[in-house]
């Protein structure tokens, strides 16, 4: 089922913020809800951040953690079920081989409501 371009919008500016790091926190302020939640991998184990508070100061310290030359690459975005999902491709030149993962979003009223960002490829650690 095609994405809303409303929604597909949201999701495109999650990107963009993350491309930008500390420069796209103020965007990346403006896509959640007020009580949103954000489950990721990526703090050394699966972690839910509740509330636009705890959401952004993940980001804030995610940013500052990513690798330089980090790109993140939205692969496809379509319906899955009642959510948004975007496929995505991670390359640095720390990583072996490519990060590859799905992000699940709850879209309501322009807002993100539930986030949920899944590593469904793990570069070789060491």
């Amino acid at each position: 089922m095609p994405v809303k371009p409303e929604d597909r919008q949201v999701v495109d500016k999650v990107f963009q913020a993350m491309h930008a790091r500390a420069q796209g926190e103020k965007v990346m302020a403006t896509l959640f809800a007020p009580n949103a939640t954000l489950s990721e991998p990526f703090s050394g184990e699966p972690r839910t951040h509740k509330g636009k508070d705890s959401i952004m100061a993940w980001f804030r310290q995610a940013v500052t953690e990513m690798p330089p030359d980090m790109t993140i690459k939205m692969d496809r975005i379509d319906m899955d079920g009642d959510r948004v999902r975007a496929d995505w491709t991670c390359t640095s030149s720390v990583f072996s081989t490519p990060m590859k993962g799905s992000d699940y979003y709850r879209i309501s009223g322009g807002l993100i409501e539930q986030a949920e960002f899944v590593v469904t490829e793990m570069p070789p650690m060491g």
